[in-house]
């Protein structure tokens, strides 16, 4: 059998992790009642034993997978010599991961972190910095609507949804929020006090959604108008992600941002983000401007430079195992009239569906599957790069057993009815 059946009740351990946390920890995570032990490859193991398929991947942080061999390899050294010093001395290790990031994205200078908050927490403070240098009233910004850009205060206040924003307002002042992909909207938002657009190519947490190559382009071109800095957020659909390193690369010919901000698998589970910027741009933080304790720490980057031999030959690859997992997708799709459309943009992978998705995330976990919900009715796919063929077919078997609760519900709640008067077929 693919999973045996438990709760955290059946392992006193795993209660004790449980009640201690909710004793002790601010309750700002609505976490699902399990308790992961260890991984390896796409699967992951609770304290019960259970095993489950990882299509979540800590939120594309895991692109490896668990465990990875050369990854392993790389930490056992490299903790044994050093693992953090100071930003006030030199390691070995920034300057060739920056000159590698520098190279794949096209940009010249790295600033290194601990997450993508901080990086668009950098990212602001260029947009800002630069604005100031051309005059005071030069420092507003436009965002999409959908978006998201981190928790900080900055990046919430960046971050085009309404509830993640409201509870904290008044934020960042000078901030506007455009549909994605009006471009009507962006030419009357952007002016000569504009002084950074920010956008995902592909928005990850707003549903995985694809901003298009016409929008994209115009930014570009009123940032230029305007002599404003544009920022491409690629902290989930960059890395790799889509088969690209960044996602703007799938562009022909590439729309190259002044900015990018980069995090997620980047140190491969080990907390690193960079934001890698022109020339412009990076003079922007000269010395005592900005800062970090932790940023750019030996073993991340270490880790970082030895992902990145690994995700240049893992490219190709995410190409045919994202063409496969879509054609298995949408023909399981044709079987569930609720399920509204199924979006793939390499491995960032979102099903859209007629009935609640957190309902069918807590029906995969007990079927053994990790998945996640965006929105209301999506659930979001981030699986491993190193999935095989195989694994995708054994997700295929999980997320049907799946899709048949949610037709349940879907036939019972008198949703099927309404629909079918809409759009007749079987349910």
């Amino acid at each position: 059998m693919e999973t045996t059946t438990s709760t955290p009740a059946e392992n006193p351990a795993a209660e004790t992790v449980i009640e201690l946390e909710k004793q002790y920890l601010i309750q700002n995570y609505a976490r699902y009642p399990v308790v992961l032990h260890r991984g390896k490859g796409c699967v992951l193991y609770d304290t019960n034993g259970k095993k489950y398929l990882d299509l979540v991947s800590g939120l594309g942080v895991n692109a490896l997978g668990h465990a990875h061999p050369r990854i392993l390899k790389v930490l056992k050294q490299q903790a044994g010599l050093l693992i953090h010093c100071s930003n006030l001395y030199y390691h070995e290790y920034q300057g060739p991961l920056a000159k590698r990031l520098a190279e794949i994205t096209g940009l010249e200078r790295t600033f290194f972190c601990n997450s993508g908050t901080e990086a668009i927490e950098a990212g602001l403070k260029m947009i800002r910095a630069y604005g100031r240098s051309r005059r005071a009233e030069k420092h507003e910004i436009v965002s999409l609507e959908g978006s998201f850009h981190g928790r900080t205060l900055g990046s919430v206040s960046v971050t085009g949804q309404t509830k993640y924003r409201e509870r904290f307002e008044p934020l960042l002042a000078g901030v506007k929020f455009v549909p994605r992909n009006d471009i009507g909207a962006l030419e009357a938002a952007v002016n000569d006090n504009t002084a950074g657009i920010i956008l995902e190519i592909i928005q990850g947490e707003g549903g995985v959604y694809l901003t298009d190559e016409a929008f994209v382009r115009r930014a570009r071109e009123l940032a230029n108008r305007h002599d404003a800095l544009l920022l491409f957020d690629e902290i989930q659909c960059g890395v790799g992600r889509t088969g690209k390193f960044c996602s703007y690369q799938l562009l022909d010919p590439i729309v190259l941002p002044d900015i990018v901000a980069l995090a997620k698998p980047l140190a491969c589970g080990l907390p690193l983000g960079a934001v890698v910027a022109n020339g412009k741009a990076a003079a922007m933080l000269g010395k005592s401007m900005h800062g970090s304790t932790f940023g750019g720490g030996a073993l991340a980057c270490r880790v970082a430079l030895e992902f990145l031999d690994i995700l240049e030959e893992l490219l190709p690859r995410i190409y045919q195992l994202s063409g496969y997992f879509k054609v298995e997708l949408q023909e399981l799709a044709r079987h569930y009239l609720f399920i509204k459309e199924v979006r793939c943009y390499g491995l960032m992978i979102a099903v859209e569906m007629e009935i609640p998705a957190a309902m069918l995330v807590a029906e995969a976990l007990e079927n053994g599957l990790l998945i996640n919900a965006v929105q209301e009715k999506t659930i979001r796919l981030l699986p491993p790069y190193v999935m095989t063929d195989q694994e995708v077919d054994r997700a295929i078997r999980l997320l049907e057993k799946v899709f048949r609760k949610g037709r349940e519900y879907f036939v019972e709640s008198g949703l099927a009815d309404r629909l079918l008067q809409e759009k007749g077929g079987p349910a």
